[in-house]
């Protein structure tokens, strides 16, 4: 399933979303400039290597690397479908937040992602990079924030496509099935690591954000409470 657009409108232009997107893509398109060896120096200086991290956590430059690598990307697919999937859930949640909110959730959810990819596949020398942590973390808070919503998606069936419109919480759902399954099929013995998809980022980022919307939600629901009763 490839989702496309959602029926969820917004109160305003979603600035922190296009300004996240158009940054990623600067940043992939600068990386494509610079050739193979040049790309290749980038990637390893700019990227999250966690037994560099592991073995210097104080030193500043290896902390930093955890937010650049954020905003770097291996290939076209990997920033298209993370920046589709981010236009597309990440107006909604930006909304629901504001602005600062968001941006804070969004890196906090990138971070936790990398801790928890590390956590799990331990100090290797491959470098991590991208977006989708983050991004995972914004589909948590979209199915948390708006469980009723829908998105018009497209769906590959043999040589037809159909385009339907599902709810969101089964798009999501099956994005967040089809990482836990990769996840553990990765850890699999005989499995080797070759430097592939961070399938334990996807759901840290995706737990983090889960968290984060439940606890805003109620948040909400509290100050909505106060305000019916009279309280300012």
């Amino acid at each position: 399933m490839i989702p496309i657009k959602d029926d969820n409108p917004t109160r305003g232009f979603p600035v922190l979303t296009t300004m996240l997107i158009l940054m990623n893509i600067a940043v992939f398109m600068y990386e494509v400039s610079l050739g193979n060896a040049g790309y290749a120096q980038f990637i390893t200086t700019w990227s999250v290597v966690p037994a560099r991290l592991l073995a210097n956590p104080l030193s500043l430059r290896e902390i930093a690397t955890v937010f650049t690598s954020m905003f770097m990307h291996a290939g076209w697919l990997h920033v298209g479908g993370n920046m589709l999937y981010l236009w597309i859930f990440g107006n909604n949640v930006e909304d629901r937040f504001g602005k600062v909110g968001f941006l804070g959730f969004y890196l906090v959810s990138g971070v936790i992602a990398t801790a928890a990819q590390i956590a799990v596949g331990g100090a290797i020398d491959i470098p991590s990079l991208g977006a989708s942590g983050a991004v995972a973390g914004v589909l948590a808070a979209y199915v948390v924030l708006y469980p009723g919503a829908s998105i018009v998606t497209i769906i590959p069936i043999f040589f037809f496509i159909e385009v339907a419109r599902i709810p969101a919480i089964l798009v999501i759902g099956f994005w967040f099935l089809l990482q836990v399954g990769n996840g553990f099929a990765s850890l699999a013995p005989g499995v080797t690591e070759t430097g592939g998809v961070a399938w334990f980022a996807h759901l840290g980022g995706f737990g983090a954000g889960l968290t984060i919307a439940l606890v805003f939600r109620a948040w909400e629901s509290v100050g909505k409470r106060y305000r019916g009763a009279g309280w300012r």
